[in-house]
């Protein structure tokens, strides 16, 4: 079942992003006069397949990695003398310009509209109150303090754990002073923090930003109680049930589900006797942890049980819910924000302030795609604007081959006045088709080894 709701977030996922894109060519292909042969939605054999009135193909095809919009154009065959002027290359060049470009721009106005919509439907989010210092971390020497409420990072507004994983993520790699705002917003009372960075390096494979930076939100305490298991493992190997409230384990009382998950970590492939409450009579269960590593290679505990669910104090809590105009400025704010964050990223990529292993592959899509999928509608919309704006950034990339390298001959013949050489344009296809595949061999093996 797991796997099947992957395949179809996936599905759904991939074809809403490549259908917008394209239909962005596809539009502005048609308003400049461009006859355009076939719409398709993946690449290979079609599936679906329709003529429409316009005399276009509409098509959905086997393999959805991707599709193509595949316009009348006299250097991929013959061109009808009476069809002539309605030939993609016989177009002034910026048509075609506003063509090419078309398509990433609709991703981006799109992430707009998502991340506007979800503005106006309101997102509930954890206020960002401080649990834990980590000692000797860049938090600590900034001063932090727990129960602290942070409310400002370089200046931008933060009003939740993303948007400060987002701001720190900025910083990743930089030098010079990363300036916040905390304190307790209800009493009124604020105070201003700054921390020096020298080449902050985080490995976000291991980590994320808030953890590096060494901040540990604040939670409340959850009851030891099993929510879920999964089938197989330990827990429910042993007669554990859901609904069961863990009272001890090696006669060491639990009160706090955290504190059980730690004591589970700590003892891989050790007995552990567990006292549970079912029911309201106490049991004995004896479990033995499963074995795994950690992200950082360490050997650590587990025994396939998830906790009950529980609700988070109201006063912990804050909704973003906005009013339409002002859900549109922060509808774009955010997507400008995120492209910005996305060309820094690629450029700290290209010198090494960030490893490559970070880059992603389509498994690590699906994986996203489907646990965005089960966590609602606003995570799966949220992850649709975010993968929206990686697509239609990577696209305009002066890379050949994406629509940033088609735009760059096209930049170049309006400064020149004519065309850049095909034997040009061919060498750069060639360049561009070895770089994309070497950056989708070295994401797949990513995807892999995060497997």
């Amino acid at each position: 079942m797991d796997l099947l709701q992957t395949l179809l977030a996936t599905l759904v996922t991939l074809g809403i992003l490549v259908t917008i894109h394209e239909w962005g060519h596809f539009w502005v292909a048609r308003r400049c006069g461009v006859k355009v042969l076939r719409f398709s939605v993946g690449f290979g054999k079609p599936i679906w397949l329709r003529t429409g009135k316009d005399g276009t193909e509409y098509a959905v095809a086997s393999i959805p990695l991707g599709g193509y919009v595949r316009m009348l154009d006299e250097r991929e065959g013959d061109v009808p003398s009476e069809l002539s002027d309605q030939a993609f290359n016989n177009k002034p060049v910026m048509q075609r310009i506003a063509i090419v470009a078309a398509g990433p721009l609709v991703n981006l106005i799109f992430a707009v509209l998502a991340y506007w919509f979800l503005f106006v439907w309101g997102v509930t989010v954890v206020k960002p109150t401080i649990g834990a210092v980590a000692p000797a971390s860049l938090a600590e020497q900034a001063g932090l303090q727990p129960q602290f409420e942070l409310t400002e990072i370089d200046g931008r507004s933060v009003r939740s754990w993303e948007e400060i994983n987002l701001a720190l993520a900025a910083r990743i790699g930089d030098d010079g002073i990363i300036e916040m705002r905390a304190g307790l917003p209800d009493s009124g009372w604020l105070k201003s923090y700054s921390v020096p960075l020298s080449g902050w390096s985080v490995d976000l494979e291991r980590e994320s930003p808030l953890r590096a930076f060494g901040i540990q939100p604040w939670q409340p305490l959850v009851e030891p109680v099993i929510g879920q298991l999964t089938p197989g493992d330990a827990a429910q190997a042993a007669g554990m049930r859901v609904g069961d409230k863990v009272v001890a384990v090696d006669d060491q009382a639990i009160s706090d589900w955290m504190a059980l998950v730690s004591i589970i970590q700590s003892a891989p492939g050790r007995e552990l006797e567990f006292v549970i409450e079912r029911e309201g009579t106490a049991q004995r269960l004896v479990v033995t942890p499963g074995e795994r590593l950690d992200p950082e290679g360490k050997s650590v505990g587990f025994i396939g049980a998830g906790v009950q669910p529980f609700e988070w104090p109201e006063e912990h809590l804050v909704d973003l819910r906005q009013g339409p105009l002002d859900a549109l400025v922060s509808g774009l704010d955010k997507t400008v924000q995120m492209v910005s964050l996305t060309l820094d990223s690629i450029g700290k990529m290209i010198v090494g302030a960030i490893s490559v292993k970070n880059l992603s592959g389509p498994i690590t899509i699906a994986k996203v795609a489907g646990a965005s999928a089960a966590s609602g509608l606003e995570s799966f919309i949220s992850f649709l604007a975010y993968l929206s704006i990686s697509l239609g950034v990577l696209n305009l990339l002066p890379i050949p081959m994406l629509d940033g390298g088609h735009l760059v001959y096209y930049f170049v013949e309006l400064v020149r006045g004519r065309p850049v050489s095909e034997k040009v344009q061919a060498f750069g296809m060639r360049i561009g088709m070895a770089l994309l595949f070497s950056l989708m061999a070295l994401a797949m093996l990513n995807d892999i080894a995060r497997l």
